[in-house]
């Protein structure tokens, strides 16, 4: 597999080495892992992150490059779901995370917005609910009934989501890394976890996401393994789509970078149930529908130069889990099942979790809590 993201080369870290035990452990040096040691270190904690492999080379280098707000469910959906005032206040929270992401962030963040589009006229329906309770609740959003660019004419309306982005997310989260490193974090790269007993750490915090599947037995049936699937086109010499673009309730989703490629992901559902997997490889199926729908997309043949797949979490009500394992007496944490949201949530609830461990009171602990399945 050709990893886009991660061809690029990583910038020279400093390294920090702690010596004896630690306060808290890390378990992944993804956006989650990072974000947390981030927070923790600068609180004074000593932090050791551990990876089996190198930093952002697992979802957080083999993802869509989006950065959206809000949340894996539609938002009126989640409104009737967790309630008005809880969906309002987590929405805003993504928002406000995306705002701290582009003051770390520096170029690996463009805040291009993105559309939302409506595949046939009851998805249309449907967004059009969503659109309705954003604004009813105070979001900025548009309603489109047709889109600019390559897209024009191909939908049945849109949402535009005018503070939503495009991220390069291996560059983002190795610069978060790096200013772990900076507030006195250590990173031990290539260093596999098969026993959390075995770390030297008063607390763990567990940020592997939809890796790592039975590290902690308690969650094993609440996050499920499930697989993406993502090509590269070669350059166009002419720019279709200027922002992330995502259709069929996210099933497909796409973005032109910088540099005129288009990356196009998704199509999950053409073999839904062989995709709930964490076995890391690309599928002829999933790789001719994509292949199929860049043809569509551009409107001529395309070469694909880079193609792979990616590993999330996905949870039972489409929300992460974060706080402290049930029954482990407050020295196990988790953060993860994003639901293919990763790249903001992720650094939220790094954030989020890094914030519970040093004692602090968010709205967003009780409604992420891993106990609420088993309430």
């Amino acid at each position: 597999m050709n990893l886009y993201w991660l061809e690029e080369p990583s910038a020279a870290r400093s390294e920090t080495r702690l010596e004896g035990r630690a306060d808290v452990a890390i378990v992944g040096a993804g956006v989650t892992g990072c974000s947390a040691a981030l927070r923790l270190a600068e609180a004074g904690l000593r932090v050791r992150v551990h990876d089996a492999r190198g930093i952002a080379e697992g979802a957080s280098g083999r993802n869509g490059g989006f950065a959206l707000g809000g949340g894996a469910a539609r938002y009126d959906i989640a409104r009737d779901t967790y309630g008005v005032e809880r969906a309002k206040g987590f929405w805003r929270w993504t928002h406000e995370a995306l705002d701290r992401m582009a003051d770390l962030a520096g170029d690996a963040l463009r805040r291009t917005g993105s559309y939302r589009l409506a595949g046939d006229e009851e998805e249309r329906e449907g967004i059009r609910l969503e659109y309705e309770a954003l604004r009813e609740d105070g979001f900025e959003a548009e309603w489109l009934d047709d889109v600019p660019g390559g897209a024009a004419g191909r939908f049945h309306g849109a949402i535009s989501h005018p503070h939503d982005g495009s991220i390069q997310p291996a560059r983002f989260v190795r610069r978060l890394a790096s200013l772990a490193t900076a507030a006195g974090a250590e990173f031990r790269e290539h260093d596999l976890v098969e026993d959390l007993d075995a770390l030297d750490a008063d607390r763990i915090l567990v940020a592997t996401d939809g890796y790592g599947h039975g590290l902690v037995p308690e969650i094993a049936d609440l996050v499920w393994p499930t697989r993406g699937q993502v090509i590269v086109s070669e350059p166009l010499d002419r720019e279709l789509y200027d922002r992330p673009h995502y259709a069929r309730q996210g099933f497909d989703y796409w973005q032109q970078l910088p540099d005129g490629r288009i990356l196009l992901g998704g199509f999950r559902d053409v073999s839904i149930l062989d995709e709930l997997t964490d076995v890391e490889e690309t599928t002829p199926t999933i790789q001719s529908s994509l292949a199929s729908f860049l043809h569509e997309l551009v409107g001529e043949e395309v070469p694909v130069t880079h193609r792979w797949a990616g590993i999330f979490g996905l949870t039972q009500d489409m929300l992460p889990l974060v706080g402290a394992v049930p029954g482990r007496d407050g020295r196990l944490w988790v953060a993860g099942g994003y639901s293919g949201h990763g790249n903001v949530l992720g650094f939220a609830c790094g954030e989020l979790v890094a914030d519970a461990i040093l004692g602090r009171e968010s709205p967003q602990l009780e409604l992420l809590d891993p106990a609420r399945f088993s309430a």
